[in-house]
């Protein structure tokens, strides 16, 4: 289980260090295997999937009917963007030029633990998610029982 904000520093090769808190868990969940994709949902966030978590998400969308438009849009940025990373000895993973450049990811980013994987947002992205603010009208019946 992933959780917490942590402030990330991506250096000139596009290479990230991954949490010390986490190291052991990518390790020993996954056998260091990651995969990169692109976030469908929000422009400026990749997902990081340890590799279990990731061939679930992977059975489910290639599941799809390929005769739907969003089926087929959610296959190209799930599954045909999807890179295979594994942590060097430093902890450290690179990230496709591609997918930094798609989603605006440059020197200061932020890694969110969201359960079953990690967000990478760019601080830009991350900011602004962070400052909007939901209102009465955006909670369905089902969030309002929710005891925040």
């Amino acid at each position: 289980m992933f959780q917490g904000e942590t402030a990330i520093t991506i250096d000139d090769k596009g290479r990230l260090a991954i949490p010390t808190s986490y190291r052991d868990v990518v390790a020993r969940e996954c056998g260091n295997q990651l995969v990169v994709t692109y976030n469908p949902f929000d422009a400026g966030c990749l997902y990081i999937y340890p590799m279990p978590a990731w061939e679930r998400v992977r059975d489910q969308v290639n599941a799809l009917p390929r005769t739907k438009s969003v089926s087929r849009n959610l296959q190209l940025k799930l599954v045909g963007a999807a890179t295979f990373v594994e942590p060097d000895a430093s902890g450290r993973i690179s990230l496709p030029a591609s997918h930094r450049n798609a989603t605006g990811l440059e020197k200061k980013a932020v890694l969110l633990g969201m359960g079953d994987k990690f967000e990478l947002w760019s601080e830009q992205s991350h900011l602004a998610q962070i400052r909007q603010t939901l209102s009465d009208d955006d909670l369905g019946d089902g969030l309002l029982e929710l005891q925040l």
